[in-house]
């Protein structure tokens, strides 16, 4: 009887880029409606970054051209006023996967090194076009000009045309074009709903999109005020785990154990330094680059152990502002009632984080069976996988918006922003952020001091309409009740009018103003206004 032949297993290393060419659904790229949405959403953040952190007032422009509707070819052009990219770097921003500006403990939207990698890789794969990016870094006489691929097997760029030219005037910043295959009908609402969130996160933005009809939506810059940009912090203990830990170690310049801690972390001095080494049982003067793997776990769990650092710096942190969110929230909504709370930064598991929420009421906001609710992290609008969000959790099921006097439908719309050096995101398309309890909380408490704001407005206006009501009311029957006293004060003999109707209609508007606490000269106008 033959034997079967058992094949020896073929084994082979895998390159980032052909990890995310393979499993292009985890960074958002799963089909043609969230490419074309998560190119638009990778391309305008990257151009958010490259102006906010130099405090350049954005301008930029969004286009989406149909090449081919029949086949769904599309191009998405985004053209920004930022810092631009150095020649050197611009094809690694481009064609290197997880190679990025953004890899410090800092706030930024971005923060793998991937988004903008996956739509050049996705329209290679799908169109089979290389990207084409403009870029003229600030201060440079010149104009660069670069066709740039994905190498799926090495994770290089492939550059197949580049050239430059002598700058004409002083523009910087960077346009790129991407064509791929996109499903703009299905992708158009999230699109422009996208658009439109950014420009609530960010009134001093200039942002103008065109569609492939040719319709031009613009949100025109309402301020010049900006957010202080995020400044560069060193890790703090409680977020630090043993990778870390060795690749802190291979680039530190520390001579000794104590020198590494006190140099290289946040809310570590001399005394703390030695607290944690005898808690790790680690000598002071031992050489950081000689420490085993059992001795590195030692120390970071003397990390995780120690219950008196202080919280993290929130410098790398750059929160909007209430101002600003308000701002945001009347431009683009127009409401009633309009309010914003920045809250204290706080932190989780060694990162820093601050939570804002603003809320608005009434106006143009059309009414819904439930809050409508703009999440945002590090500025970016979170569009998809609402319910399974930490911002819906309490917004939509914890807080109980009857005890704030509001009625469902109601013209309601909540806005929630969490700003981090880690968003804790439930995956690398950075939808959804995860149930943190310390992040859970302080939406909770943001969203309780905004809504009873609301509350005593609505309240306010409750006890102003009643009193409309009330004056309405009794100004309807003073003519009358004037016209009768007039004729009861005939005098029987002369037959005259003691008192005419005019003087007894303002004696009795008098009257009805102090018993309503009303100024008498508002009355009539209060009458119009309701009429």
């Amino acid at each position: 009887m033959a034997q079967a032949v058992v094949r020896a297993e073929q084994y082979r290393g895998m390159g980032a880029a052909e990890f995310f060419y393979r499993n292009k659904e985890i960074a958002g790229f799963g089909n043609p409606t969230r490419a074309i949405y998560q190119t638009v959403r990778e391309l305008v953040e990257n151009s958010l970054d490259a102006t906010e952190v130099h405090k350049i007032p954005p301008k930029i422009v969004v286009q989406v051209e149909a090449v081919d509707p029949d086949k769904n070819i599309y191009r998405v052009t985004v053209d920004d006023n930022g810092i631009g990219i150095p020649p050197d770097k611009a094809p690694y921003a481009f064609g290197r996967v997880l190679y990025s500006s953004k890899y410090v403990a800092r706030q930024t939207r971005g923060m793998y090194g991937l988004g903008v990698k996956m739509a050049v890789l996705y329209g290679q794969m799908t169109v089979g076009k290389p990207t084409l990016v403009i870029t003229s870094p600030r201060g440079s006489k010149f104009t660069y000009r670069f066709k740039v691929k994905v190498n799926v097997k090495t994770n290089e760029p492939e550059v197949p045309e580049k050239g430059e030219w002598p700058k004409s005037g002083d523009w910087h910043g960077t346009r790129v074009s991407i064509e791929l295959v996109g499903d703009w009908r299905r992708a158009r609402t999230k699109i422009l709903e996208y658009i439109k969130r950014t420009a609530i996160i960010a009134p001093y933005a200039d942002i103008t999109i065109i569609t492939p009809e040719g319709i031009l939506v613009r949100y025109p810059r309402k301020t010049y005020e900006m957010p202080e940009p995020p400044k560069e912090a060193k890790p703090h203990p409680k977020g630090i785990d043993i990778e870390a830990l060795r690749q802190i170690i291979d680039k530190s310049k520390a001579k000794t154990l104590k020198q590494l801690l006190i140099t290289e972390f946040q809310s570590i001095g001399p005394k703390t330094a030695s607290v944690l080494l005898k808690r790790a049982g680690l000598e002071p003067d031992l050489n950081p680059k000689t420490l085993t793997d059992d001795q590195l776990k030692a120390l970071v769990d003397a990390f995780h152990s120690y219950e008196k650092f202080r919280p993290p710096s929130p410098e790398p942190l750059s929160p909007i502002g209430a101002e600003l969110i308000k701002i945001g929230l009347k431009s683009v909504l127009k409401p009633e009632f309009v309010e914003a709370v920045t809250r204290r930064p706080s932190a989780y598991g060694g990162h820093p984080f601050i939570v804002e929420v603003g809320i608005a009421y009434g106006g143009e906001i059309p009414p819904a069976d439930q809050p409508v609710l703009y999440r945002y992290a590090n500025k970016i609008p979170l569009l998809y996988d609402e319910k399974s969000d930490v911002a819906w959790k309490v917004v939509g099921e914890t807080i109980d918006w009857s005890n704030y006097k509001v009625s469902f439908p109601a013209p309601l719309v909540v806005l929630v922003h969490i700003a981090s050096t880690k968003v804790p995101y439930k995956g690398v398309g950075k939808e959804s952020v995860m149930e943190v309890p310390e992040i859970e909380r302080e939406i909770r408490l943001a969203v309780q001091e905004v809504a009873r704001k609301l509350k005593r407005y609505l309240t306010k206006k409750e006890k102003e309409e009643e009193l409309q009501k009330k004056v309405i009311t009794f100004m309807k029957y003073v003519p009358e009740v004037a016209r009768s006293l007039s004729v009861l004060s005939i005098d029987p003999e002369t037959k005259k009018k003691k008192y005419d109707e005019r003087s007894l209609e303002e004696k009795l508007k008098e009257i009805i103003a102090k018993k309503l606490g009303i100024p008498k000269e508002e009355l009539p106008e209060v009458v119009i206004e309701i009429e």
